[in-house]
């Protein structure tokens, strides 16, 4: 995979997959994961399933992958290693931590290769999240199997953006004590272009007495990669840590008001339909105060009441 020539982001993808299972693997039989042998996990047919699944995701442009609970089957298998268990160890091992149902099938539904896939790359799994379906693919296997179809579904699609709810979201964090503050702009900047949700900066006392700051960024779950590549290239820091996260948010939208001053875009946020916050857009309050020479606080204070009478009348 490393030699071939597919672009840089599926070769780290498909490294990552590849790692894990043999990870996976190398916990299964107590030994390291140099050791692993692959007569398995490298086999041909493995290298195309997860090279072709990160291609198809990268051409589908899919940003982020959602999984449902994986039926894992039971009973047992023939394998290089004799008689084993359904799920197979090596699965077993991935499947750590991510939920799984129990369909009654007395087979395999669920390979290694498939589970470092899926645990690899999935945000979340479970309940099917808010979204605009674009397209359903299916993939159907020739065995049949009693009670259940042999087939894979995927759905594409757009989130519902704005939709009140549950996500998941990563907190990625560093401290830093050792760092120019004029650095600390430009690497905000450059945060908020990799897509972080959000951006703050704390100050701590380190060792020795040392002042120091707290670098955090919050962000959806596939931009992690790019996040921590921002965080070592703009600062002096050796190591990232990072922290899963649930949050719940109201239904958001922008809508533009005819205000006393002008046109403003809000941001208005509703719980069950009902308006709750009425925000105007700051940096065109201080445009308009500019323009008309007016200070910021007074265009501010009208907007908001202007834009709280339109919404509830």
């Amino acid at each position: 995979v490393e030699q071939s020539g597919l672009g840089a982001t599926v070769r780290e993808t498909a490294a990552r997959i590849f790692t894990r299972l043999a990870d996976a693997e190398a916990r299964a039989h107590g030994t390291t994961r140099e050791e692993v042998h692959f007569h398995d996990v490298g086999a041909v047919d493995a290298i195309v399933d997860v090279t072709g699944a990160v291609v198809a995701l990268g051409l589908l442009g899919v940003r982020a992958v959602h999984a449902s609970a994986l039926p894992v089957g039971g009973g047992f298998v023939d394998g290089p290693h004799g008689t084993i268990p359904v799920p197979a160890p090596g699965t077993a091992e991935l499947l750590c931590g991510f939920p799984v149902v129990d369909t009654g099938v007395r087979a395999e539904l669920v390979t290694p290769t498939g589970a470092a896939i899926l645990t690899t790359l999935a945000v979340s799994a479970g309940r099917m999240p808010g979204m605009t379906v674009a397209a359903v693919g299916y993939g159907a296997g020739t065995r049949d199997l009693p009670g259940v179809p042999n087939m894979l579904r995927c759905f594409v699609g757009e989130t519902t953006d704005g939709a009140p709810g549950d996500e998941t979201i990563l907190q990625v964090e560093t401290t830093i004590d050792d760092m120019s503050p004029q650095l600390y702009e430009p690497l905000v900047e450059r945060l908020f272009e990799a897509e972080a949700l959000d951006v703050f900066l704390q100050p701590v006392v380190m060792k020795r007495g040392r002042p120091g700051v707290v670098v955090t960024a919050l962000c959806a779950p596939d931009r992690i990669d790019d996040l921590t590549r921002v965080l070592f290239e703009e600062t002096s820091t050796i190591g990232v840590r990072w922290s899963e996260w649930r949050r719940t948010r109201l239904q958001r939208e922008v809508v533009t008001l005819a205000t006393a001053y002008g046109a403003i875009p809000f941001k208005v946020s509703r719980l069950g339909g009902r308006v709750v916050t009425v925000t105007p857009e700051f940096a065109d309050v201080a445009r308009i105060a500019r323009e008309k020479a007016l200070p910021v606080r007074e265009v501010l204070d009208q907007a908001r009441a202007d834009g709280r009478r339109l919404l509830h009348d």
